[in-house]
């Protein structure tokens, strides 16, 4: 995980006004002591119900988060499968509302049209959860459906170049090398291991009776094996079988029918045409809904800043949210000074970071005097 990727969620209890407490946090972190750099994050007014609401809330805001955070992972990580290629950067495919990912967070803006501020907070809560859970179960479809069409074309694929023993033998045979239209006998194709190569010219005409002298002949070869024909009756056809497997020459099922060849052919391009059209359609739903998990996913997170602030700072709501992002190897120093920023706050904080404490989930974080929760935009990355 890149430490460039991590930024951290803040909320401080409003002075005087909340533009003094901006100015006295960013001139403490970013201006004095150059440790980050800091954004305004603009939560709306929102309703905040009753105490016990909000502690039942806060659980299940936890639970939320980690969901869509999953989701969102699941969707990059699919994002970068569907690609394929190793030259392409998945991270210029996964966008915000257009944005990038660090862009979209430090210009946040409520988006009032999918969650109405007038909605209490369980129903926003609500609102996101069905979103995504729907986004979650059209992914499992549609990947599923995805794969199967690309695992069909890659077992053509290898059924075209792959070793004798199991490759498409249809575009290694012409007619010429059948016996056709007999109602008698028949041509099989046998493949031989290149060290039986002697023990097969020696030994194809005695393996059972009714073999058609001199009738086998070399056509094709791969590294480790040759394709012969043999030319027999069909009444010793499963002896011939038989004695072949237990000197090791492999006879392969093969009927030979100009149609079935082309149409395996035709299958093939097909299944191609089918992958790239398919490709497109996927790729793009896959972007789209990339993007509306990650917004859900950062709108759960300023639920979650609110309700741990009323929790924490208590009514009237009064604070502000800002987002921080560390530099490059300040984090710990920037842990420090903002600790003894708002040590005021809370006196145990000086015994140093705590577990979580009753009525204040702050999941698997540490407890600090401020509400603060990490966000993690590298989505192909370790999760915090």
């Amino acid at each position: 995980m890149s430490k460039d990727s991590e930024y951290w969620l803040i909320s401080a209890p409003g002075e005087k006004t909340c533009q003094q407490t901006w100015e006295t946090l960013n001139n403490v972190t970013s201006k004095q002591n150059d440790l980050c750099k800091n954004y305004k994050f603009h939560i709306p007014d929102l309703k905040v119900g009753t105490l016990d609401q909000l502690v039942g809330l806060s659980d299940d805001l936890t639970k939320l988060d980690i969901f869509v955070e999953s989701t969102c992972r699941k969707l990059a990580t699919c994002i970068m499968d569907t690609l394929e290629s190793k030259n392409i950067n998945v991270n210029e495919h996964l966008q915000a509302s257009g944005m990038d990912l660090s862009t979209y967070i430090t210009r946040f803006q409520w988006d009032v049209a999918k969650y109405p501020v007038k909605q209490s907070l369980k129903s926003l809560h609500d609102i996101i959860s069905k979103q995504v859970g729907q986004i979650d179960a059209d992914l499992k479809t549609k990947i599923s459906a995805y794969n199967s069409l690309k695992g069909n074309l890659q077992s053509l694929e290898r059924k075209q170049v792959g070793s004798l023993l199991v490759r498409n033998l249809g575009d290694l045979v012409k007619s010429e090398h059948f016996v056709l239209n007999s109602e008698y006998m028949t041509t099989l194709l046998v493949v031989v291991p290149k060290i039986y190569y002697k023990d097969w010219w020696a030994k194809y005409e005695k393996l059972t009776d009714m073999i058609v002298p001199r009738s086998s002949q070399l056509i094709y070869e791969d590294n480790e094996h040759g394709l012969f024909t043999v030319t027999l009756f069909n009444k010793v056809v499963d002896e011939f079988k038989m004695h072949a497997r237990e000197n090791k020459f492999i006879v392969r099922d093969f009927e030979y029918n100009e149609a079935d060849i082309a149409a395996g052919r035709n299958q093939l391009v097909q299944l191609e045409n089918e992958k790239k059209k398919q490709f497109q359609t996927v790729l793009r739903w896959l972007k789209v809904n990339f993007s509306e998990a990650f917004i859900a996913w950062v709108h759960v997170k300023a639920l979650r800043l609110f309700v741990e602030s009323v929790l924490r700072y208590g009514l009237p709501v009064n604070f502000l949210a800002v987002l921080i992002h560390p530099y490059r190897k300040t984090q710990r120093k920037l842990r420090d000074t903002l600790n003894q920023l708002y040590a005021h706050l809370d006196t145990s904080i000086s015994q140093g970071p705590i577990d979580d404490i009753p009525g204040l989930n702050m999941g698997q974080q540490e407890y600090y005097p401020y509400v603060c929760f990490k966000i993690n935009i590298d989505m192909l990355g370790a999760v915090n």
